[in-house]
């Protein structure tokens, strides 16, 4: 076949005689899909039924993404290297400003001068007290010393007290002590969690509420009803500004002329500027009116007040018959609140060419959902994360979901439920075809990233939500991390009591008669 010939002489010769060039020419031919055809073209014509053809062209490509990820991450292995680079020197500068200003003999001042240059640790003074080097952003505790002269074991002893370390947080190279405080602490060389992990999170207002946005069911008279009598008090016994949609503007209108005091937004760009004037939102439905309302707004969330008028209501605790008392005790503080993490997605389209085609952001409550759609062939989905290999799924889809989410479509696809305020992202299959394939709970800092492969049978369909579906093609790939603004919805009780009365009341969970007492008994 002339393609062997040409590809088995020609190329390989070259590819010897010249090793410094071989990856740099397999790059090159493999970077594009137009340098496979072309190739291709040159050696033999393309036949409909010639698979070997197929198939290698079809391995270029995964070769031509597979190059272009190395390259990538080579980038960004150097990005971070120079960082952690700038950061070494900035302490070991820092460390012999220090030194130059303490009280210590030239002598000592030499040898720490030294130290401090080769390693820059935590420096110790003679006088046995420890000074704090600290670096921002490197969460240090203070240098564990051998054995006191002092000590009953004695000077000459050859026990020492245990090395001392650092822990430090970060996520793709880049690190992050905004919470480390609140997540563990160090005495002694030991690390202990710290309270805030088992703490209610409460709101405290520092100065009263007075815009409210209402986000109500629509098409539904009993909410249509609530949602005037409510306005009006609002307004009337509370002075609030009353933000609502123009459908409920509309609606109030039509019902009296007297609510022109009510505002609206007349188109998107409006809704962007939201967030800075509300200081409460109130939804009247169920957890889809609760969803709308987390996804009017891009970024920040002002606290959610749900009240149920669903049919089934997980993130809505509050009963619409006492909404009066509600409010007075949540306008008035503290309040417990629940802090809802949301998932941030985003698509890339990726066929084989050099640059990348990202679509909008998008920001999910409950879950993203990866189906076949109306294909009748299986699912074939690549699943990373952080760039490591998690599997690949075969069957109807898959669902990435949040822990507010877990009692949603993850649930019956047979996930775990998990309460709200546990960070993390549910990995939830569709009807997999394997019998061994069970859900994963992955923590809430990694990378997901699931992508449809070059040679699966059909595409796929992702929706966000339940909403704003879109379509997967060979190649596209869907990148999803936790989002950094988290829904806060206000609690009647707090989160745990809150949660298990929603799963006791809306699943029945482990519902069952009691055991008759009257039976056999042990002897």
């Amino acid at each position: 076949m002339c393609t062997k010939d040409s590809l088995g002489n020609g190329d390989a010769n070259s590819l010897r005689s010249n090793p410094e060039n071989a990856f740099s020419d397999l790059t090159s031919l493999a970077q594009s899909e137009k340098a496979v055809e072309e190739l291709l073209i040159q050696q033999t014509p393309m036949q409909a039924s010639d698979d070997h053809l197929i198939e290698f062209s079809e391995a270029l490509r995964t070769v031509a993404k597979a190059l272009r990820g190395s390259a990538e991450g080579k980038a960004l292995a150097q990005a971070e290297a120079a960082e952690w680079k700038r950061r070494y020197e900035l302490e070991r500068s820092k460390n012999l400003d220090l030194l130059r200003q303490a009280p210590l003999n030239e002598e000592a001042n030499s040898m720490e001068l030294d130290h401090i240059t080769k390693s820059p640790r935590l420096h110790v003074p003679e006088n046995g007290k420890s000074t704090r080097y600290s670096l921002e952003r490197i969460c240090a505790h203070e240098v564990l010393q051998d054995c006191e002269p002092n000590s009953p074991i004695g000077s000459n002893n050859k026990l020492k007290r245990k090395a001392s370390f650092k822990l430090s947080w970060g996520c793709k190279g880049q690190a992050n002590d905004q919470h480390k405080k609140d997540i563990v602490s160090f005495e002694s060389g030991n690390i202990t969690t710290a309270d805030r992990s088992s703490k209610q999170i409460s709101l405290t207002w520092e100065t009263s509420p007075q815009n409210v946005l209402i986000f109500t069911k629509p098409k539904s008279t009993s909410v249509q009803v609530l949602s005037v009598e409510m306005v009006r008090w609002l307004r009337e016994q509370k002075g609030l500004n009353v933000y609502v949609e123009p459908r409920v503007k509309a609606e109030l209108l039509s019902e009296s002329s007297s609510f022109d005091f009510v505002q609206t937004w007349e188109d998107d760009k409006e809704i962007s500027l939201l967030h800075p004037k509300i200081d409460l939102v109130i939804t009247l439905g169920g957890d889809g009116t609760v969803l709308w309302a987390a996804s009017m707004f891009k970024g920040p969330v002002p606290p959610i007040v749900p009240f149920s008028m669903g049919s089934l209501g997980f993130m809505t605790p509050f009963h619409s018959e006492q909404y009066r008392e509600c409010l007075e005790a949540v306008l008035k503080g503290p309040l417990s609140i629940t802090l809802r993490h949301r998932l941030h997605c985003h698509i890339i389209r990726d066929k084989a060419r050099h640059d990348y085609e990202t679509e909008e952001n998008m920001l999910v409550l409950n879950e993203v959902t990866i189906d076949r759609g109306i294909t009748s062939f299986l699912t074939n989905l690549e699943c990373y994360c952080d760039n490591s290999f998690v599997t690949c799924v075969q069957g109807d889809g898959l669902i990435l979901s949040t822990t507010s989410g877990s009692t949603a479509y993850s649930l019956a696809a047979g996930g775990s439920m998990v309460h709200p305020q546990v960070p993390g992202i549910l990995f939830t299959p569709i009807c997999p075809h394997s019998l061994s394939f069970r859900p994963l709970i992955l923590p809430d800092h990694v990378t997901v990233r699931v992508q449809v492969p070059f040679n699966s049978r059909s595409s796929a369909w992702v929706s966000f939500d339940g909403k704003g579906r879109k379509q997967l093609e060979a190649g596209d790939a869907l990148v999803c991390s936790m989002a950094p603004w988290p829904v806060s919805t206000a609690c009647q009780v707090e989160s745990t009591n809150d949660f298990l009365r929603s799963i006791h009341d809306g699943l029945h969970w482990n519902l069952r008669k009691t055991q008759s007492s009257d039976g056999p008994r042990e002897t």
